[in-house]
């Protein structure tokens, strides 16, 4: 298990978990990351992430995306 930050570029990953709070899963959660769900890194700028999940493309910021698991 990584954190999404570290996965590959255009590879499919699964989400396994979510790190942190109870607030920031849930904030994290409502954007459509949740266990099972499929999400695959798009780009990488300055360790900010473009991904694509729930056929539409989401920006993450770098801490965000660490706290991610694939």
């Amino acid at each position: 298990m990584i954190p999404l930050l570290l996965a590959p570029i255009g590879t499919e990953q699964t989400v396994k978990m979510i790190k942190g709070n109870d607030r920031t899963k849930a904030f994290i959660e409502k954007l459509g990351f949740v266990a099972g769900s499929k999400v695959t890194v798009i780009s990488e700028h300055g360790g900010d992430l473009i991904v694509f999940a729930k056929d539409v493309r989401i920006a993450l910021n770098r801490e965000t995306a660490a706290r991610i698991m694939v």
